[in-house]
């Protein structure tokens, strides 16, 4: 088992800076390697700025022997042929979210990395935070009763840019890409299940040609549903709310809650109020301390990375293809003309 699994990085981005690159800096079983953008200035910044001896193009990530994983952090629609020549470069992936724009494109990644054996990871930081292990195992354990519906909201309020990538529809912008993924992996999380059923309406205005807000309703099996509403003119919200015949739960900080912001788990059961806090923890960190972890020791994770990509890509084309048509669709006639 290697000691250490080297990363390389491949986009400089925000969220790499701010959070991922120094969570596997921060991590016992991951050893940054090597920092790559497409100008060279910036990944001599990044290099310098993380105390990293070797940088240089995405190709050059590639074709470094030392790299065994590559963290992927570039606008939804150029993910695609970055994750594509990893794996024929026989790398292991760590991709942002949302993985790429289709099911098609996702089905063409996933066949390649079979092809190759690279492990792939899409990036929803959030699952890796205990709060949402404690819900699953109150729900495991018949504490809240039978939960029927899920809640969610997720946006912020986010200014016109056109050097934004969420604003450009060629890069796979977009609040559904971007925020309303959330709302539908934390979804089938919580019922651990794809809906059966998915209506979603993603409002565009006439200055903008990607979807600026949206709302989805998907009906699974047994009587369940979730709704949400997700959104960049929006006060900002990063909530998902539990309501079952025994209790109401509600998270305050759902999706994104910062590495020094305890969680609070709100349940109204039998009339009475309880709040149960966990201690703070970098939601990053455990997700690239996990990844490693199935990288050096395969079978360790507790899910399938490459079937929950599947799933989440299948209800996300079916997602879209509910407001093109302005109607429901349902999910296994979308699954059986996709196979």
């Amino acid at each position: 088992m290697k000691n250490k699994i080297k990363y390389g990085i491949i986009g400089c981005s925000s969220i790499a800076e701010r959070s991922t690159i120094p969570a596997i800096i921060e991590s016992t079983n991951s050893h940054l390697q090597m920092i790559g953008s497409r100008f060279d200035d910036k990944a001599k910044k990044f290099s310098k700025l993380f105390s990293c001896n070797s940088y240089g193009s995405y190709d050059e990530v590639l074709e470094n022997k030392d790299v065994d994983s590559v963290y992927i952090s570039l606008p939804v629609g150029l993910q695609e042929k970055w994750i594509l020549k990893a794996t024929k470069a026989g790398k292991h992936i760590l991709c942002e979210k949302s993985i790429t724009t289709s099911h098609s494109s996702t089905k063409k990644i996933l066949k390649s990395c079979t092809q190759n054996e690279s492990r792939l990871l899409e990036g929803f930081t959030y699952r890796f935070h205990p709060q949402h292990a404690k819900i699953n195992s109150m729900i495991k354990q018949n504490y809240l009763g039978k939960v029927f519906s899920f809640s969610a909201k997720y946006g912020f309020v986010k200014k016109f840019s056109k050097d934004d990538f969420r604003f450009v529809p060629e890069l796979g912008g977009g609040s559904l890409n971007d925020l309303g993924c959330y709302i539908i992996n934390s979804s089938r999380m919580v019922f651990d299940s794809n809906p059966v059923e998915i209506d979603c309406t993603l409002v565009r205005e006439n200055s903008h040609n990607v979807d600026l807000q949206g709302s989805i309703l998907m009906n699974f099996d047994n009587k369940k549903i979730a709704h949400g509403f997700f959104g960049y003119n929006n006060y900002f919200q990063s909530t998902y709310d539990l309501w079952s015949d025994k209790a109401l739960v509600s998270l305050e900080w759902a999706y994104n809650i910062k590495k020094n912001i305890s969680a609070k788990i709100n349940i109204i059961k039998q009339n009475k109020t309880k709040q149960i806090r966990l201690k703070p923890v970098n939601q990053f960190r455990l997700m690239i301390d996990n990844f490693s972890l199935e990288l050096q020791k395969p079978g360790s994770s507790k899910f399938n990375f490459e079937n929950e990509i599947l799933n989440q890509s299948l209800v996300m084309e079916s997602a879209r293809l509910s407001s093109k048509k302005n109607k429901p669709v349902y999910l296994p006639e979308m699954n059986s003309k996709n196979r």
